[in-house]
């Protein structure tokens, strides 16, 4: 491959913006190389790691020369750039609501983030504890938006699937799979998603720091 692709994770593999970008190149079927990152002795601190990143955050995509973080821009850079499954709708508004999704699930909803965390989805963990009124809040708005737009008997928000499908899926499973009461359109949608190829890949990888 004369331009190869390097993705950097956080090296438990439980981020779900990494694992967006993982996702989304799955669905490319573009040939990549994994390279965790150690977050919690501060590798994406280090010099290095921040000269590519820009941001020393995780993910960061390496192509070739060119490097980029930031999860969201990553997987426009990589369905514009490569062939294959599209990650975003070709309506132009549709396109626009799939990146409004997105932006709005990594700005919104902290208290479900905060109390449900995404390692919960990757191991058995005990009960948690019941959701705050907080959470609980957060969690109506979640399920009122998703009811909305999901289409009454469909799979996928846009017809087909699209990297927003993922995203939203994530943050039901979040209470989906910690055993929290959520509508069971909703649930069902969230586990079809969970179960996608592409998906599962990401999650039966080892994570030996879990």
């Amino acid at each position: 491959m004369s331009n190869p692709l390097t993705l950097y994770t956080d090296a438990n593999f439980i981020s779900p913006y990494a694992m967006s970008v993982f996702v989304s190149l799955q669905e490319k079927g573009v040939p990549f190389e994994l390279s965790p990152v150690d977050l919690g002795r501060g590798a994406q601190r280090e010099a290095g790691y921040v000269s590519l990143s820009l941001t020393g955050k995780v993910p960061a995509l390496t192509h070739g020369s060119f490097a980029l973080a930031e999860s969201s821009a990553i997987t426009e850079y990589v369905d514009e750039v490569f062939p294959g499954t599209a990650l975003y709708p070709s309506d132009a508004p549709q396109r626009a609501r799939a990146r409004q999704i997105q932006a709005w699930l990594r700005t919104d909803l902290m208290p479900i983030r905060q109390e449900r965390s995404s390692e919960n989805l990757f191991r058995r963990p005990p009960p948690p504890a019941p959701l705050s009124e907080a959470a609980q809040q957060a969690a109506g708005k979640l399920f009122a938006a998703a009811d909305r737009l999901l289409p009454q008997g469909a799979d996928t928000l846009f017809g087909a699937w699209s990297i927003a499908d993922f995203e939203l899926a994530f943050m039901l499973n979040r209470l989906v799979l910690c055993g929290d009461a959520v509508p069971r359109r909703l649930a069902d949608y969230a586990d079809r998603q969970w179960h996608r190829p592409s998906v599962q890949r990401w999650v039966v990888l080892p994570r030996p720091g879990l």
